[in-house]
């Protein structure tokens, strides 16, 4: 290192802070996810999906081919580099076409179809923070590939609002619309052009813009000034054709069978170019309420059919399917969330305190013997007063401590103390797991 950039180091008043729009997961916040993400595995695997996980890097053209550049991913959200090698990468901005990608590159076509996946982790785009927006924020997908049948196209539905009913999302409000197959929907994207440049001098110069290169778009604006113009817009629906009409109307009896509450929103198309026939948001009822005062609700999940990506990715055949994301930070964030802890980090009931050298040196094989019967432990083993550390386990609030003195190490046992009433017993170290567990019942 420079004496120059020592000297900028040193100069350095205040702390480093996460780069703005991401942030740190610590304590509670972390669990938070962890125990989101684990409850939403479990379901997922209950209902036949496997896990799947796709690099956080991608080469651009994964995006670029299923996404015009007139889509805010492509045209402004996306982080790219351009490596040594003059490889073109992106942060991954979404989960589905990664999906597609790694369905293609390794053979998933051989397996029985449909191959049905879930995931979850970080993705990244330049968006602008705010609540319920992060530049990182997190996901969990369900994808099912392979199969044009509605049913799958019901079942995500299902799935999301079972997960986020278990998060504690009641009632959600689950809007659908039928977006048509490449031969029907253009005959739609006519219409809707031909009716928005009639009132082209209404709408807003996004709205303009996306009229010239991706007209479905428009459907997308969120101004007020549009809002006049997108609801007296031709809908998707009424321009189905036989066999897109029969997906959407088994689809919906599927849902209604599933218990599954609906409303068809004829200008909903979702931001994403790829997809096809159906498409669906999930908004909480706090978001919608909150939304219907600023106009500005936020979906907590959303996905729809994308029947046409895997060609544009390279596949020498269409591959049906269908998929869907949940924003979990939006889900996190929702007033009526309740946390769900997650299964393999439990909460510490037991605090381990080592009085002397000889009892460090045991202490390793304490812990080891706790691991093994799935009893986890706090300790703070660089302390050696036994004032101290019983002053850490009661900030801890655990119910018991376990002392290992010189005494207890020349005897093979240790000393269990109950911290509510102080009350203690001496027990043969080869019988602390089970002493411990007829304990806690």
């Amino acid at each position: 290192m420079t004496s120059h950039s020592q000297g900028k180091r040193s100069s350095r008043k205040e702390p480093l802070l996460p780069p703005k729009g991401t942030r740190d997961l610590v304590g509670n916040e972390y669990l938070n996810y962890q125990g989101f993400a684990e409850k939403a595995a479990e379901i997922a695997l209950y209902y036949g999906f496997k896990p799947v996980e796709t690099p956080i890097l991608e080469h651009e053209e994964v995006f670029t081919s299923g996404l015009s550049s007139a889509t805010d991913i492509v045209g402004k959200e996306m982080y790219t580099l351009r490596t040594k090698g003059s490889d073109r990468l992106a942060l991954r901005p979404e989960g589905t076409a990664p999906l597609v990608r790694a369905y293609l590159s390794e053979g998933m076509q051989a397996l029985p179809q449909p191959v049905m996946a879930y995931y979850y982790g970080p993705y990244f785009r330049h968006d602008n923070p705010q609540r319920g927006r992060y530049r990182e924020f997190r996901q969990f997908g369900l994808e099912v590939m392979g199969s044009p049948k509605s049913i799958y196209d019901a079942l995500i539905v299902r799935l999301c609002v079972t997960i986020l009913g278990e998060a504690g999302i009641k009632n959600p409000c689950v809007e659908v619309n039928s977006l048509g197959c490449k031969e029907c929907r253009e005959g739609y994207r006519r219409e809707l052009s031909s009716y928005y440049r009639k009132h082209a001098k209404e709408v807003c110069a996004e709205c303009r813009e996306r009229l010239k290169s991706n007209p479905l778009r428009v459907l997308d604006c969120k101004n007020p000034k549009c809002a006049p113009i997108k609801e007296s817009a031709p809908e998707s629906i009424a321009y189905l054709c036989t066999e897109c009409k029969k997906h959407f109307k088994e689809f919906m009896e599927y849902l209604d069978e599933m218990d599954v509450t609906y409303r068809i929103n004829g200008s909903l198309v979702r931001g994403l170019d790829y997809y096809s026939r159906t498409v669906f948001e999930i908004i909480s009822g706090d978001s919608a309420e909150e939304g219907a005062e600023s106009g500005s609700a936020l979906a907590l999940g959303g996905g729809g059919r994308y029947d046409y990506l895997a060609r544009a990715l390279g596949s020498k055949k269409d591959v049906p399917a269908m998929g869907a994301s949940l924003g979990v930070d939006r889900i996190l964030l929702s007033p009526s969330y309740t946390p769900l802890h997650p299964r393999i980090i439990k909460k510490p009931e037991i605090f381990f305190i080592q009085l002397g050298f000889d009892a460090k040196l045991r202490s390793f094989q304490v812990t080891e013997i706790l691991r093994k019967a799935r009893i986890p432990i706090a300790h703070s083993l660089g302390k050696d007063s036994l004032g101290t550390q019983l002053g850490i386990a009661e900030k801890m609030d655990v119910p018991y401590c376990i002392i290992l003195g010189q005494k207890e190490v020349i005897d093979g046992t240790v000393i269990v103390r109950t911290m509510a009433n102080r009350s203690q017993d001496t027990v043969k170290l080869e019988k602390l797991p089970e002493y411990l567990k007829h304990l806690k019942r």
